[in-house]
């Protein structure tokens, strides 16, 4: 289990970043509601035991009381509260009160998240640079009924991406900030640590783009089109104790009816769209239920003239 805690050190965020605000939609209904089950392995932490900690959403602040500070990905939460440790050989099944569904409208194709408290080490004397990534590992598995389980390849539940709670402080802030990330919004998976190595406090967070992190998973990558039911299970190495923090359904992009992308929604967008009915086009299918038709058609004529049409 890690514990790694700085002074304070107060970064300027580059003025010409732009943040997207976190996603209205948020609520404690996108996060894991029940645990089903949960048996710690060796060498879990003592105190950090109580599987409660991974329902809702991931933590924004930790330490209250002890070495308060934000949750960035140089500071994550430490707290028995906050987190639940699976110890070698140790698991987590956790329940959805919904189905988490693989939703072409999803950013980068990511449809599930999962939270850690892996966290980047700072070659820059606490400014903030990132030099490595303290983690340690997790198998998570998936499924829809709780019965057959597929495992998500290449994913570790305690790794990349370390959570960030708010967009507006520095990396080792000791106040909360005003400007919350989404944590419905994965990372772009482009960005492996070989391209996030060396960068500064301010680059790593436009890389992260408005999102608080967690590793992103693509149901399509197990054959999957929904599920209810996330497993994690603890690493066979000994002195790996991975940490859970949060597990949460990501959310749908807003459709564009700017088809054509003029950046104004018109005849043009309502021909593409005429053009294609009947069809699956994921392009064209605003509403996401799999067809071009009349409701993907409501979309376009209610944006009739609108800049942008929904972007």
């Amino acid at each position: 289990m890690r514990m790694r805690r700085h002074a304070s050190v107060v970064v300027a965020i580059a003025a010409s970043v732009c943040f997207p605000c976190a996603s209205a939609r948020a609520r404690q209904g996108d996060f894991a509601a029940e645990v089903v089950s949960y048996a710690p392995g060796v060498g879990a932490a003592a105190g950090f035991t109580s599987a409660a900690a991974a329902l809702g959403s991931p933590e924004r602040f930790t330490g209250e009381g002890l070495i308060p500070g934000c949750v960035t990905p140089f500071q994550p939460a430490f707290r028995p509260n906050e987190i639940v440790s699976l110890g070698v050989g140790g698991s987590l099944v956790v329940r959805f009160d919904h189905d988490v569904v693989d939703d072409p409208r999803n950013p980068f194709g990511i449809d599930l998240l999962v939270f850690g408290n892996a966290f980047f080490t700072d070659g820059g004397a606490g400014s903030g640079v990132v030099a490595g990534l303290a983690a340690e590992g997790g198998r998570v598995l998936v499924s829809a009924d709780g019965a057959e389980w597929r495992e998500i390849r290449g994913v570790d539940a305690d790794g990349m991406y370390p959570t960030l709670g708010f967009l507006d402080v520095g990396p080792y802030a000791t106040t909360p900030g005003s400007i919350e990330s989404d944590f419905l919004r994965p990372v772009d998976p482009r960005h492996a640590f070989s391209t996030l190595a060396g960068l500064d406090y301010a680059t790593l967070l436009a890389r992260y783009d408005g999102s608080g992190g967690g590793a992103g998973i693509d149901l399509a990558s197990v054959g999957l089109q929904a599920i209810r039911y996330v497993r994690v299970d603890g690493p066979s190495v000994g002195g790996l104790s991975p940490e859970i923090d949060a597990f949460a359904d990501v959310a749908p992009v807003a459709p564009s009816a700017d088809l054509d992308g003029d950046g104004i929604v018109g005849p043009a967008d309502l021909a593409a769209l005429l053009a294609a009915w009947g069809s699956t086009d994921g392009a064209l299918d605003l509403d996401g239920d799999g067809t071009v038709g009349s409701s993907d058609l409501a979309v376009v004529l209610s944006a009739w003239g609108a800049i942008g049409g929904g972007r």
